[in-house]
């Protein structure tokens, strides 16, 4: 069973890039396919209101049961407000199993994390470079699960990267996943040092090619437990206890959100390529 934990679905309305305009997935179903890969975590294209898209991501999920699975798409600082709303929809409605977040958007909040811990959901933030905020995430929500995308940074930042091994190494909530990691070194290091049951297989599709990204993943050459592991099996026990309620400890609840009066849907404007604005000297 091999399971792509990271792949974009559905149309986006910022027509600035690929990343906010289609996510189609015919290509991606195919090469996928072919490439022998069972499962896809899906979760929406950049947009301006996640409510919509996260409808759009549900639909395709719905349409071929077994096959995806389905992640939130929430904007922490748009959706301030709602975020609980729109997971808890995403939760009993579409039977989503976790909230996707991007940096890109807004920094993550103690409103998106509360939440992931009040459906016991894991939560893939693309910090976009800025991995000193894990160290703060694992402190303060112990009982959340955080995976990191790119191994912290798409744009290849190497200083990034070898700082959230660091991290995984020391706290045992703080996951990644291989998705665009083109330094294969530094892979290597994931594993030697955090271990197989620490990193996800993810592509990125439907923009990068997911054979293409298993294929540094077989490379690794790891043992059958630990290449099945980061195949699938770390993915299948994070989700284990998606939805189910969870006791609030030493936290702010979920109600002290529910008042803030959540701020208007952002008109779109050119914002760049998300992955490309890390600033990383090469």
């Amino acid at each position: 069973m091999i399971i792509d934990c990271h792949c974009h679905a559905g149309k986006g309305d910022g027509l600035t890039g690929p990343w906010d305009t289609d996510a189609s997935l015919e290509k991606y179903s195919r090469r996928a396919s072919q490439a022998g890969i069972n499962q896809t975590v899906l979760f929406a294209a950049f947009h301006s209101d996640y409510a919509v898209a996260n409808r759009e991501v549900a639909r395709i999920v719905a349409s071929r049961p077994g096959r995806f699975f389905g992640f939130a798409f929430v904007n922490a600082v748009h959706d301030r407000g709602r975020v609980s709303s729109l997971v808890r929809q995403a939760v009993e409605e579409f039977g989503f199993v976790g909230i996707k977040v991007h940096r890109h958007d807004g920094n993550i909040t103690r409103e998106v994390c509360t939440t992931a811990r009040s459906f016991s959901l894991p939560v893939l933030y693309d910090v976009m470079g800025e991995v000193a905020v894990c160290e703060l995430l694992a402190q303060e929500y112990p009982d959340v699960n955080f995976i990191i995308p790119h191994l912290g940074s798409f744009a290849d930042d190497w200083r990034a990267q070898t700082a959230l091994i660091d991290i995984m190494v020391r706290y045992k909530n703080i996951y990644a996943d291989t998705a665009g990691v083109r330094r294969f070194d530094i892979l290597e290091q994931a594993v030697r040092r955090a271990g197989a049951k620490k990193l996800l297989f993810g592509s990125d599709g439907p923009w990068l090619h997911p054979g293409v990204e298993l294929a540094k993943v077989r490379a690794l050459a790891l043992s059958i437990p630990d290449e099945s592991a980061v195949l699938g099996g770390n993915f299948l026990r994070l989700i284990g206890k998606a939805g189910q309620p969870a006791r609030m400890v030493n936290e702010v609840g979920l109600a002290d959100f529910r008042h803030i009066h959540h701020l208007p849907i952002a008109t779109h404007t050119h914002r760049g390529d998300p992955w490309l604005q890390e600033e990383v000297l090469c």
